[in-house]
């Protein structure tokens, strides 16, 4: 995330103050603020004309995938028509040009955001770098204190969550990596307001008053009356005395209950003594396990020395070298165009495929390293550079570079980020089971070891076939999906050591009639992205239907391509959240 603008006030000085009494920054105003927003919502502001050379296609899909993450995910085309007031057969060609690139699913008449879409999201965490370095320090702050812990970063006058360590309890925190909230109503926000300029304070003024209940912010309950002149001025002195303690604390801003301390992770390798936020950190409780004195008096100190840590690693851990730069990422959509001919809008395509050119050792691209990365004309990849500097998702950082910013965490992040195993393979499972016409499912093994529970299931339409519920608990060896699962631990007694064996070298376990008489079953691994097997798929069958012969020449291929496309979708979604296995 770049820098804000540096200034001369030393580290620990209270701010300056506008003639309404905010504490500002003495810096000019930032870049982009042409299209700064005038309320928490990811579009440009009210009034903000597109400029010339925007992609209005690009818009548009953004539009669609932004109304979709509003929804929580799923929207129908009609709701899609009705929210974007496009028409309705540009609204078929963007989710057509969506499913097409693995964004969305289409179900019917609904429309689905898929795991894959996360590549956008995640191109911004890897090249932000901050959820690699400082994810396990806050998740070993969350389980030292049992509370939830979370980090954030500044978004305008906003602050959207990077990661989060929840506690699983009956009460506990709903917050998901991307959410968007008002700075005024968390304890991140006074902090990162002490770097705000005189634009910013106008900017967060204008959005209070267009937006007073907080609408737009869909991740919080909106206020009941609406703002107040009181309001502004105690974050205004929320902000004062961040500045000058070096915490603050949100003590049942969000809604009655929910209490929270943060304190900032000091940006490294910053010039001068000025070290920015590059993101707070925060304990999140409630009510009946603290009060916000408690909070400040028992937590707070082990907050500060959790923070001490993440600064050293920050501090310690050099900028990544250069590494080689992908190329030709968009040069399929050309395939995909001539396949599906007008359904498919390339220039959609072509634009998303840009945020991919991102990552860990590519946190600021050029131009000319954009069209490189893409393989598209330099023309070409100008005008989404442009576009998305109209949207707030690329912003300039100086010597001719651009990076992306936070708000492209709001396409279709939060939703995704709370997906589980099942969520994931269900639709993948649906599509072999319609290409087999055999029942599918996916099956997880008990902490035992000695059972296997199935957790997800398509059943086919077939007069005779297997009924096995969701949920359902069978022996781990006698079943195909529980050797798979077995041969991965290299568990079981003597005998059946050399089974198991044979099952892991091979990648699959056939049962022929050993758990029922009649019942074929064949499965294969799911392996999460280090290469441990945390799941297996299989189908299950009259053992007349298909031989053992065609059980691996026809079926396995069938289940080995499934298999493929669910570990990618979960390698998508586990690189920065935690996907749970049932």
């Amino acid at each position: 995330m770049p820098a804000k603008p540096m200034n001369d006030d030393p580290e620990g000085s209270a701010p300056s103050a506008d003639e309404n009494g905010a504490p500002v920054k003495a810096s000019g105003t930032p870049a982009g603020e042409a299209t700064a927003e005038a309320g928490g919502t990811a579009t440009p502001a009210r009034g903000a004309t597109a400029p010339d050379e925007a992609v209005t296609p690009l818009i548009r899909g953004i539009m669609v995938l932004r109304e979709l993450t509003e929804a929580d995910g799923t929207l129908s085309l009609s709701g899609l028509e009705r929210a974007t007031r496009l028409a309705r057969s540009t609204v078929d060609r963007i989710t057509a040009t969506l499913a097409r690139m693995g964004y969305v699913r289409v179900d019917g008449r609904d429309v689905h955001l898929s795991p894959r879409l996360m590549e956008l999201g995640n191109a911004y965490l890897a090249a932000l770098r901050l959820p690699a370095l400082l994810a396990s320090r806050a998740d070993a702050l969350a389980d030292e204190l049992d509370e939830s812990v979370s980090l954030a970063v500044a978004d305008r006058d906003g602050i959207r969550f990077i990661h989060q360590a929840t506690r699983r309890r009956a009460m506990s925190l709903s917050f998901r990596i991307g959410d968007l909230l008002p700075a005024e109503r968390t304890a991140p926000g006074p902090l990162f307001a002490t770097e705000w300029t005189a634009s910013d304070w106008q900017r967060w003024r204008e959005r209070r008053t267009a937006d007073p209940r907080d609408l737009s912010f869909t991740a919080v309950p909106p206020r009941k009356y609406g703002a107040d002149t009181r309001d502004d001025e105690m974050f205004v002195s929320r902000t004062r005395e961040a500045a000058a303690n070096g915490w603050a604390v949100d003590d049942q801003l969000i809604e009655p209950g929910l209490v929270a301390v943060s304190v900032p992770v000091r940006s490294p390798h910053t010039a001068g003594d000025h070290r920015p936020p590059a993101c707070v950190a925060s304990v999140v409780s409630h009510t009946s396990r603290h009060t916000a004195h408690s909070l400040r008096t028992t937590l707070l100190p082990r907050l500060r020395a959790a923070v001490t840590q993440m600064e050293q690693e920050l501090d310690r851990t050099p900028p990544p070298p250069p590494g080689t730069p992908p190329s030709n990422l968009a040069l399929w959509t050309g395939a995909s165009k001539q396949r599906l001919g007008r359904d498919f809008i390339e220039s959609l395509a072509r634009g998303l495929t840009v945020l991919t050119a991102f990552g860990e050792d590519r946190p600021e691209l050029t131009l000319t390293e954009v069209a490189q990365a893409t393989g598209l004309a330099r023309a070409t990849a100008r005008r989404a550079l442009i576009t998305y500097e109209h949207l707030d998702l690329v912003t300039p950082t100086g010597d001719r570079t651009f990076a992306l910013t936070p708000r492209v965490l709001s396409l279709g992040f939060p939703p995704l980020s709370r997906t589980t195993l099942p969520d994931i393979a269900h639709p993948h499972l649906a599509d072999l089971t319609s290409r087999i016409h055999e029942s599918t499912s996916l099956a997880v093994l008990s902490d035992s070891g000695e059972e296997i529970q199935y957790t997800a299931r398509v059943a086919t339409g077939r007069v005779l076939s297997v009924n096995i519920t969701l949920g359902t608990r069978l022996p781990a060896y006698a079943t195909a999906l529980g050797r798979v699962l077995l041969s991965d631990r290299a568990v079981g007694r003597a005998e059946q050591a050399h089974t198991l064996t044979s099952v892991r070298s091979q990648g699959y376990a056939l049962v022929d009639e050993e758990l029922e008489e009649g019942l074929r079953s064949i499965a294969v691994p799911i392996r999460d992205r280090s290469g441990r097997v945390v799941a297996a798929l299989n189908t299950a069958m009259h053992a007349s239907r298909h031989s053992l012969r065609e059980c691996v020449t026809d079926l396995l291929p069938e289940l080995t391509t499934t298999a493929t496309r669910i570990e990618s979708d979960l390698h998508t979604a586990a690189r920065f959240t935690h996907v749970p296995l049932t």
